[in-house]
């Protein structure tokens, strides 16, 4: 078993080892299992009730991948292309997603469980109903852009992270570590980050965010 601990968030992760798992280069309509992928092209593929189960995948483009129902699960993902990809309705559990691509993705009814995105790109994503049923964080990562909705998301860590011109709307965002990331123009309803936990360094962005959120007037004395 191994494991990864982020600020108070520990992490159930993969622990494969690659001399066990057998070469895999083409997509079939059958579920993936214990497999090596290593630099293919899925790009644009289309996945209906799919399971990708004990793979490392690293170097591959998955890019515009419409990918419905089914898991990924227990899987290593490193240096992969995922962007305008179009994920809906997965289950991504005990996996970890390191210097990895998912810029302009859309994330609809994905629930996440045991995930760790490191050094990740998520710039201009969009993420609808994205739940978190167990230890999810982001470190490192470019969220910038983005537009997050009516996601559940309490007690996430995203730490160290860049999120700037993040759009919040309906989401639950109590209990989330952000300590260290960039909120600059980070928007946001002040009632989704109930409870969310800062450093000292942020708090200014805070005091920015309660005044436009408030409507509040600040003028010079005199």
């Amino acid at each position: 078993m191994r494991t990864t601990t982020v600020g108070d968030v520990t992490i159930l992760l993969p622990d494969l080892d690659p001399e066990d798992l057998d070469q895999v280069s083409d997509l079939s309509d059958h579920d993936v299992r214990d497999g090596l992928v290593d630099g293919v092209s899925w790009r644009g593929e289309q996945l209906v009730d799919q399971s990708v189960r004990g793979c490392r995948i690293t170097g591959a483009d998955l890019g515009e991948v419409s990918w419905e129902a089914g898991a990924l699960y227990g899987c290593e993902v490193v240096g992969t292309d995922m962007s305008g990809s179009t994920l809906t309705g997965i289950s991504i559990e005990r996996c970890s997603f390191t210097g990895s691509r998912f810029t302009g993705a859309r994330l609809i009814d994905v629930r996440l469980k045991d995930v760790l995105f490191d050094n990740c790109r998520f710039d201009y994503a969009t993420l609808n109903r994205v739940s978190v049923a167990g230890s999810v964080a982001f470190t490192n990562c470019t969220l910038s852009h983005g537009s997050w909705s009516s996601c559940r998301l309490s007690g996430i860590a995203l730490r160290s992270c860049d999120l700037s011109d993040l759009e919040l709307e309906s989401c639950r965002f109590d209990g989330a570590d952000l300590r260290g990331s960039r909120l600059h123009h980070f928007r946001t309803p002040l009632d989704n980050v109930h409870g969310v936990v800062l450093g000292e360094d942020q708090l200014p962005d805070l005091t920015r965010l309660a005044v436009e959120a408030l409507s509040i007037v600040v003028r010079a004395a005199g």
